[in-house]
């Protein structure tokens, strides 16, 4: 075997490393540290596309509560993302409603 084969699987066996395996353990690395910064009342997205809020975080399972009173188990892994509130929906619902119809 020559030595330009040899360097070219080399390269291709570092490329391989550094474009695919290596991004993929990061991504599973921030996963984990995601989970275990789960608490009760953060808002998530389950890779199933359900919306919940943390109700209960045990090792085993967590319970989301999807509807007032309609709590749903899950596994850590599930989840997907954590859902940060918007910043128009927060202010839209602090802000009094006023009306502007002029009956007087």
């Amino acid at each position: 075997m020559d030595p330009m084969s040899l360097l070219l699987i080399v390269a291709a066996g570092a490329a391989f490393y550094f474009l695919i395996i290596r991004p993929g353990k990061q991504r599973q690395k921030q996963q984990q540290e995601m989970i275990r910064a789960l608490q009760p009342g953060a808002e998530v997205m389950t890779t199933a596309g359900i919306f919940g809020t943390v109700a209960v975080v045990t090792d085993e399972e967590l319970s989301l509560e999807v509807a007032p009173g309609m709590f749903i188990r899950v596994l850590p892994a599930a989840v997907a993302r954590v859902v940060e509130p918007a910043a128009s929906t927060v202010e839209e619902e602090s802000a009094p409603e006023t009306g502007t119809s002029e009956e007087n």
